[in-house]
């Protein structure tokens, strides 16, 4: 993967990101500063580390498979591994302003 597609498929990546939500919540996971880590490898292979709002989220293994069938579904991305993290813990202030407008923070 040249450095021109890397960035292209990184971009994209954070473009599906935004595409996930935790059902209960009505901003995604990006804005919400639940994604941690993004790792692309130059073969394609993609983790991505993230967290949850709170560690007994009930739409855990929903949430996963989400970003887990979004990001393959991008040219370039070849094994994609997203592990759910808890350190450190999220906060409201690791959220976009974006979200915290939305979500009446501001």
């Amino acid at each position: 993967m040249t450095p021109e597609q890397k960035l292209t498929t990184e971009e994209k990546i954070v473009q599906y990101l935004r595409t996930v939500f935790d059902p209960e919540i009505p901003v995604d996971i990006y804005s919400l500063g639940l994604v941690y880590k993004i790792d692309l490898a130059d073969n394609g292979d993609l983790t991505i580390d993230m967290t949850l709002t709170a560690p007994n989220c009930p739409m855990a293994d929903f949430i996963v498979e989400d970003v887990t069938q979004k990001m393959n579904s991008i040219e370039g991305v070849n094994n994609v591994t997203v592990n759910i993290v808890y350190e450190p813990e999220w906060t409201r202030d690791m959220m976009s302003e974006e979200a915290k407008l939305e979500l009446g923070f501001l």
